[in-house]
């Protein structure tokens, strides 16, 4: 299927991309991580139309986008071990709550009313020319609705908004790590870790020098991904299952795969933790199309990335909010 909104990542549509933004439409690009929904990190309007578009709860704070460090020290106050984790981690999939500048150019809207910012530096190369032609910070929660699958290929994204919502999309491929970036905060003599992802808590632990506590935050979010449900596909999703029941789907991991008959999906064949990250919202995507009630899940490792992998998985699975039920 053609899809009219979705753009080759050119020169041309690099530069429409930037247009569009200036103007406080919504463009969607690629990270390292997932697809994002951008716009212009400063303009209030345009920032509310990605919360209209997302069907987002206001109280969800957003991500902001930046080429560099260097650029960062324009919107938010680096502590030390702060800026030694940017130093170690930026670019790629790492985000820092940091407290947001006096006089801050930012719309109040991507802190969700906090006195601190969600900020990091993407590593994609589509994502940093997009960033150095538009000039400009920009605010980018995944392009999808809220508490749905994030998009990992400019498809996804396509499927779940219109060329009205979202006029264009930049295709960058499919997305190298395939999870969200890590969320991180650091406060006092231990760092917070408010959101799991590819950078594990060992890797921040060495750089930080300081312990690292995950912390959970639902009812009052500081970062985005810590609402309890969140990632979710149409279908329920049952964890550590050893096999499907009748009528499920089975989203595998490993090997020792049961041989149900059932409409399955393997998120690594050889129990890689790294490719189950990168496949994990497009397989899921696939069962959910299947129109089936369930998704049987197997075991994921809980240790190195697998924290990450469970995180999404048991968000996905969480009880909906009544107005998400069918």
């Amino acid at each position: 299927m053609e899809y009219r909104n979705i753009f080759n990542a050119s020169s041309v549509n690099y530069t429409l991309a930037a247009k569009y933004l200036r103007q406080g439409k919504l463009v969607s690009f690629p990270t390292e991580t997932v697809y994002g929904l951008g716009a212009d990190a400063c303009n209030g309007q345009a920032v509310a139309a990605i919360f209209a578009t997302k069907e987002r709860p206001q109280f969800n704070p957003l991500i902001v986008h930046v080429p560099d460090l260097e650029t960062a020290d324009n919107y938010v106050n680096f502590d030390e071990t702060s800026r030694r984790l940017a130093e170690k981690f930026w670019p790629g999939p790492f985000t820092l709550v940091l407290p947001r500048k006096e006089n801050c150019r930012l719309s109040p809207l991507v802190s969700a009313g906090l006195e601190t910012v969600a900020i990091r530096v993407p590593r994609h190369p589509v994502a940093q020319v997009l960033l150095a032609v538009f000039e400009g910070p920009i605010a980018a929660p995944s392009a999808n609705k809220s508490g749905r699958i994030s998009p990992t290929t400019a498809e996804h994204v396509a499927r779940e908004f219109t060329s009205e919502e979202v006029p264009l999309i930049l295709d960058g491929g499919p997305c190298e790590e395939g999870l969200e970036s890590t969320i991180v905060q650091v406060s006092g003599q231990e760092v917070l870790l408010l959101r799991p992802g590819t950078i594990t808590p060992r890797e921040i632990e060495l750089v930080s020098g300081l312990a690292v506590r995950h912390v959970e935050n639902a009812d009052n979010p500081v970062a985005p991904g810590q609402l309890r449900s969140h990632y979710a596909p149409n279908a329920r999703l049952r964890l550590n299952a050893a096999h499907a029941e009748p009528g499920e789907a089975l989203l595998a991991f490993g090997r020792a795969v049961p041989d149900d008959g059932v409409v399955m999906r393997n998120l690594s064949p050889d129990g890689s933790l790294t490719e189950a990250a990168a496949n994990l919202f497009s397989l899921l995507r696939e069962l959910d199309d299947t129109g089936v009630a369930t998704i049987a899940v197997m075991p994921i490792p809980r240790q190195g990335l697998g924290l990450a992998i469970n995180d999404r998985l048991q968000r996905a699975a969480a009880p909906r909010p009544e107005s998400d039920e069918k």
